[in-house]
């Protein structure tokens, strides 16, 4: 049986966010590949691109059949804020931050009047180097806890993870029985969406 590059990629990522789901939290230093993956999002700043679902999506998943936009708005040496669009839903944005040991990756859910989410700033952090091109961030504690108290069981064992490419850039969250992939093209960027909500 040959496996092609393209089916291989897809098997190597599969194994890393299973493998993600057990994995012990590392104590190793921030790394030259944490750093080169979030230089490599720092280029794209300023700019918007265009994504669409992959793997996982459907009908009433609340992302289908919508306008999925990403846009690397606010950047500095330490967090990158990028809002996630979803048609006229404004709420998402994904807060990068560099911290001692790795990366961190958290999902600030607001309402449109700008107030916080009973669900929200929930994400993980890096436990091990990941590579210069991929990054997976496995639920925390406290994100746990967030679900737990808002009825979202299923969520527990969230593991996301972030890919960035030549052309493409792809969000990702898998956990058991879930596995769903947004993919955006950097090759053509996009018209700047309005500011998310609370972030104006």
């Amino acid at each position: 049986m040959v496996i092609t590059s393209q089916l291989r990629g897809y098997f190597t990522s599969a194994l890393v966010c299973s493998a993600a789901l057990i994995a012990a939290p590392s104590n190793a230093a921030n790394s030259v590949q944490h750093q080169q993956f979030f230089e490599s999002i720092v280029k794209l700043c300023g700019q918007a691109f265009a994504g669409k679902i992959t793997a996982g999506g459907s009908e009433d998943d609340g992302f289908s059949g919508k306008a999925l936009i990403m846009h690397v708005r606010e950047c500095n040496d330490k967090q990158l804020k990028i809002p996630f669009h979803v048609g006229e839903d404004h709420s998402r944005t994904w807060v990068i931050t560099q911290t001692d040991t790795g990366l961190q990756l958290k999902h600030d859910h607001r309402h449109k009047d700008g107030s916080e989410d009973k669900v929200t700033m929930y994400g993980g952090d890096t436990r091990d180097v990941g590579t210069a091109n991929m990054q997976s961030f496995p639920v925390d504690d406290e994100s746990i806890v967030n679900f737990k108290q808002n009825g979202l069981d299923q969520s527990v064992t969230n593991v996301w993870q972030m890919m960035i490419e030549a052309h493409t850039f792809t969000y990702r969250l898998c956990r058991e029985n879930r596995d769903f992939k947004v993919e955006f093209d950097l090759t053509k960027p996009v018209a700047l969406p309005p500011a998310p909500w609370g972030h104006e």
